[in-house]
């Protein structure tokens, strides 16, 4: 299968980037970088999470920030809610794209969110049925999909099994996430072709950090398969606080830059990119994560 001509990214950095930060980034800051991140071209904008403060502090002010965007026509700002509770304080400030999120690692989910697998959908079941009758877009995480820090290898069928049951459900995109960094392109490649067989590819995204310096060969090996959504995070920000020397994911800059080279179109002006990945790095206190931001500080 040839590549697509374009591919959608999914900038995930106002939300999975952030969310791990140990020092609270101001509420106008947070603002100030999707409106950023929105003038640079990118139509889908993660712009923050509803769950508990108690469990992510950094998101203590998603009300605030999503009723803070300028929203642009033509962007979408999707939210992550863990429940029905997490959908009605999103959808009480105006959200109409939402986030659930499961894992295919039963230890992982144990640990993450202190439920089985089948438990967590059950969860948000609730949510995919409110977000019907309203009319919210809902997209669906699956983590750990090449990998988990606990129990090592994720079968496939396990894989496979979470994401149709997401799409069953009414996700209408399943984002397949390297949470821990540990894939390769052949792993990766065969992850998603079975997933396909089952969910058809147009409602398929890819998720990848990289912690091996894996995540663009992994992200090619997946868009030669014919994947047309892309995950990334504006400075390589991010990453999974459970699993040993996992760095962010990979820099939506980096892969905007691989894809502009191979001819695919994205829409999004990487000369500015870079400068608002930049930007975010120097509020965070360190260098950008996006070895293409760097060199272009330098060139």
């Amino acid at each position: 299968m040839g590549l697509p001509a374009s591919v959608r990214i999914v900038e995930v950095g106002p939300r999975d980037g952030l969310q791990n930060e140990r020092a609270f980034v101001p509420t106008a800051a947070k603002i100030e970088l999707i409106e950023r991140l929105a003038a640079t071209g990118l139509t889908c904008i993660e712009a923050t999470s509803f769950v508990s403060p108690k469990w992510v502090p950094q998101l203590a002010d998603a009300a605030e920030v999503y009723a803070g965007i300028t929203k642009r026509p033509g962007v979408r700002y999707p939210v992550l809610v863990p429940n029905e509770q997490g959908y009605e304080r999103a959808r009480a400030v105006g959200a109409q794209d939402v986030a659930v999120f499961t894992a295919a690692s039963e230890a992982f989910n144990r640990r993450n969110i202190n439920a089985s697998i089948d438990e967590s959908i059950e969860r948000f079941r609730p949510v995919l049925e409110r977000a019907r009758a309203d009319g919210v877009r809902v997209r669906g995480y699956v983590s750990t999909v090449l990998g988990c820090p606990y129990q090592g290898a994720v079968p496939l069928a396990d894989v496979v099994r979470v994401a149709r049951r997401l799409h069953e459900l009414g996700c209408e995109e399943i984002s397949l996430g390297d949470t821990i960094g540990v894939g390769t392109p052949g792993k990766a490649r065969a992850m998603l072709r079975a997933v396909a067989a089952e969910v058809p590819m147009p409602a398929l995204a890819v998720h990848f950090h990289d912690t091996y310096g894996q995540a663009l060969a992994n992200l090619l090996a997946c868009l030669e398969e014919g994947v047309g959504v892309v995950d990334a995070a504006v400075s390589g920000t991010g990453g999974c606080p459970y699993a040993r020397g996992a760095s962010g994911n990979v820099a939506t800059e980096d892969v905007v830059y691989m894809l502009h080279g191979l001819g695919i179109a994205t829409g999004v002006d990487l000369e500015r990119l870079a400068e608002t990945g930049r930007w975010l790095a120097s509020l965070l206190g360190r260098d950008t994560g996006s070895k293409v931001a760097r060199a272009m500080a330098v060139a």
